[in-house]
């Protein structure tokens, strides 16, 4: 599995990914000169290389009509009233797959619905100013389009530094973050640090929110490339996003994440259906503990583990289906080893075998709805029956 990891220990913003992006792409003229052929009405994009705290990263310029469009405090904005369908038109007129125009106009409808919440207003009557502006366009566009070309199997993100203090803005003077920033972040874990000012910026925040698959600690991968990003202004620490590029083993660790929750009011019978919801629902495994819990009652513990896709709905299913009102969670790393199915044919039919090896280890067994399937058929038992296997193994 290839995983992007997006590291923003100083926020994130459009031109940022987009220039961190550029970094792991590895023709980066060729890939330049299609940029620039996609057909952004009257830009030019470039990059140029910056030292942030004497690391060398990537500067993204992204030129409008011949001036650069900047954002910040110090910049007199030109105001764009552009609509969500005005920017849609433009996407949908680039030269560019219809996954990357779909992307785009999913990030542009994050942004639109977060904007139309602060203002009270509908997604339709939503007029971007500085996220109208070419610049945006162009970030949002050429971030789709990069991150198509690399095509990462899973996107994950760190916390987002949002910086802290006040933000100049179209509106006017606004605190950190932003207050459409600070929509788009809902659900997203973000944190603000001592650093004035705004680290993450609308585009930044609703490029990450629609990509990323999880915001946590970087997992454990054999990185291949690393991007950096270069931000516009200068802090004291590094202003830059790196992005890493690798692959995770999925013979040495699989992300998992574990549910947990105590009971102490549910007899034996309803536990057991509880389980069997669970498996149903997409749990790679569910157990139970006895434990015992406050006034020294005796109760169970249920403790479910599955893949980050499959958390809502399994979240729903204990609180459906048990009398908990709370539900423990934590991520987990685990050593799995390469597990696949073979069928072996025996004198008395077919049976499969699990199979797995790693670590210098292989190991092997036979499916026991097989072997009670072979054994109730022949009235043998199932030792019988794996004695038959294993002569058919030799």
């Amino acid at each position: 599995m290839n995983i992007l990891y997006f590291e923003c220990n100083m926020g994130a913003a459009g031109d940022m990914l987009m220039a961190a992006l550029w970094e792991l792409v590895d023709d980066k003229e060729k890939v330049l000169e299609e940029i620039n052929s996609i057909g952004l009405p009257n830009t030019e994009i470039s990059f140029e290389k910056r030292t942030t705290c004497a690391i060398t990263c990537t500067k993204a310029h992204v030129v409008y009509n011949g001036e650069e469009e900047k954002q910040g405090e110090n910049h007199v904005h030109k105001h764009s009233h552009r609509t969500l369908s005005d920017v849609e038109k433009i996407i949908n007129s680039l030269n560019v797959s219809e996954r990357v125009k779909n992307n785009a106009k999913e990030i542009y409808g994050i942004l639109a619905a977060a904007e139309a919440k602060v203002h009270g207003r509908e997604v339709s009557q939503v007029h971007f100013h500085e996220l109208g502006m070419m610049d945006a366009v162009a970030d949002i566009t050429v971030c789709a389009f990069l991150i198509d070309k690399i095509n990462p199997d899973k996107i994950i993100s760190s916390p987002i530094n949002v910086g802290k203090g006040t933000v100049k803005c179209a509106h006017g003077i606004m605190p950190v973050p932003a207050p459409a920033t600070a929509e788009i972040l809902r659900g997203v874990s973000c944190y603000s640090s001592q650093t004035e000012g705004e680290l993450c910026t609308p585009t930044g925040a609703a490029i990450l929110k629609y990509y990323s698959d999880d915001f946590t600690s970087m997992p454990v991968i054999k990185t291949e490339k690393i991007g950096y990003g270069a931000g516009e202004k200068e802090f004291a620490q590094a202003n830059c996003v790196r992005a890493f590029y690798g692959c995770a083993d999925s013979a040495n660790n699989n992300d998992v994440w574990e549910l947990v929750c105590n009971i102490d009011d549910m007899t034996g019978e309803e536990i057991g259906f509880v389980c069997e919801k669970l498996f149903q629902s997409g749990a790679l495994d569910v157990f139970t503990q006895p434990i015992y819990m406050k006034k020294s009652r005796p109760g169970i513990m249920i403790t479910v583990l599955c893949q980050k896709e499959k958390m809502d709905e399994l979240v729903t299913c204990i609180f459906r289906h048990t009398t908990t009102t709370g539900i423990r969670r934590k991520f987990c790393n685990r050593y799995v080893m390469d597990r696949y199915i073979e069928e072996r044919k025996t004198p008395l039919g077919n049976i499969r075998v699990k199979k797995s090896n790693g670590y210098s280890v292989d190991k092997y067994k036979y499916e026991y709805e097989d072997l009670k399937r072979v054994a109730d058929e022949n009235d043998i038992t199932l030792n019988e029956v794996k004695n038959i296997a294993e002569k058919s193994r030799k």
